[in-house]
């Protein structure tokens, strides 16, 4: 079995191309994973995005900015206190 790390969602933002930008992240906000959805496949499929997801740990990339690890550890740990990791958000 392959190891895996949690990432909580932690931002979600839509653009003028239609698609979803999902940023999940570390609980201490120092690695993130991004992924582009196309918002009209997301909704075809009528599958949300979850609080949380697990991924491989080479997945995941360094969060460089202090500011951002800061916003993303705080946003992480308000999700793990409000929703369970399969909860769609």
């Amino acid at each position: 079995m392959t190891d895996t790390v949690r990432l909580w969602l932690v931002e979600r933002s839509y653009d003028d191309r239609n698609l979803i930008t999902l940023v999940y992240a570390t609980p201490e906000g120092d690695g993130m994973l991004q992924k582009e959805i196309a918002a009209t496949i997301m909704h075809q499929r009528g599958s949300a995005a979850t609080a949380a997801i697990d991924v491989e740990p080479d997945r995941v990339d360094d969060v460089a900015d202090e500011a951002d690890r800061e916003r993303y550890a705080t946003e992480a740990a308000r999700m793990a206190e409000q929703h369970d990791p399969d909860d769609e958000v």
